[in-house]
């Protein structure tokens, strides 16, 4: 691995546990203003501090994050695809390589889409950024998606769409968890980062997630809407990194969620009477 590529896989995971905590806000690019989204820069600013790695479109960081952020950038640079089509896999590489060096990011990012009807596509886009990442001195994150098929993920599927990620070239993979996890980390050798997928019904079932994936050999998270959507998400987030970075256990992780919203989240106390 030359330097460059070794020193920006360093900025993003943690030296001392290898771990890293993404924050994803990339999904705009298909979903448009998501809730909680829809004003990208305010909800991104108070949370910049806590992220090792923070994902998301040229647009995005172009008008949404200063250039005097110090948080690494995994630049998302596939689309084509939005919510209204049945078929989300019709993607194609939309950012250049030179854009990203220009951009200054430490990693780019594009989804592939194993058994989708454009798999063939988006595995050549892969092995493609590839080429130029290395060229460049980019590490490459590929990202499992399953389109709108939640039910595909499961650890046969998930074990072949990492190992193919990773066989074409990928520095970096994000995938979902699942039962049997440590089987999809055991054939896939490069590292493994988990999404939170769709907001979980409650901040302890998103930190069980995270502390399940780091538990069987997950090398980090890249979560968006269980963070910015929760309603403490400088607290999460923060929670979030004693699991991955601390070795927290979920109820420790929950305490700290629980400190960490202070009076913001007290019980009213009762009204005094007035004198009459």
């Amino acid at each position: 691995m030359d330097w460059g590529l070794a020193n920006r896989m360093h900025r993003m995971f943690s030296p001392a546990t290898h771990n890293t905590v993404m924050l994803a806000v990339d999904h705009g690019y298909f979903m448009g203003p998501t809730h909680r989204l829809e004003n990208a820069g305010a909800t991104v600013a108070p949370l910049l501090p806590y992220a090792d790695a923070l994902a998301l479109t040229r647009g995005m960081l172009r008008h949404t994050v200063p250039p005097t952020a110090q948080t690494p950038i995994v630049l998302r640079v596939s689309g084509g695809a939005t919510i209204l089509q049945d078929d989300l896999s019709h993607e194609a590489v939309t950012t250049s390589m030179t854009d990203a060096m220009r951009l200054n990011v430490c990693a780019v990012a594009l989804s592939v889409f194993i058994g989708a009807p454009h798999e063939h596509e988006s595995l050549v886009h892969l092995g493609d950024l590839v080429n130029d990442g290395e060229q460049a001195g980019m590490p490459v994150m590929a990202i499992t998606a399953v389109g709108k098929e939640l039910e595909k993920r499961d650890a046969r599927y998930l074990a072949l769409a990492c190992r193919v990620s990773a066989e074409m070239g990928a520095h970096i993979v994000k995938t979902y968890f699942c039962e049997g996890f440590s089987k999809v980390v055991e054939g896939c050798p490069v590292p493994i980062v988990v999404a939170g997928g769709p907001k979980l019904d409650s901040d302890r079932a998103a930190l069980e997630l995270a502390r399940h994936a780091i538990d069987e050999g997950a090398h980090g998270i890249d979560m968006g809407r269980n963070i910015w959507q929760s309603d403490h998400p400088v607290p999460m987030l923060k929670a979030l990194r004693a699991i991955v970075h601390d070795k927290a256990t979920v109820n420790e992780a929950m305490d700290i969620l629980a400190a960490e919203k202070g009076p913001e989240v007290a019980a009213p106390r009762a009204r005094r009477p007035q004198p009459s």
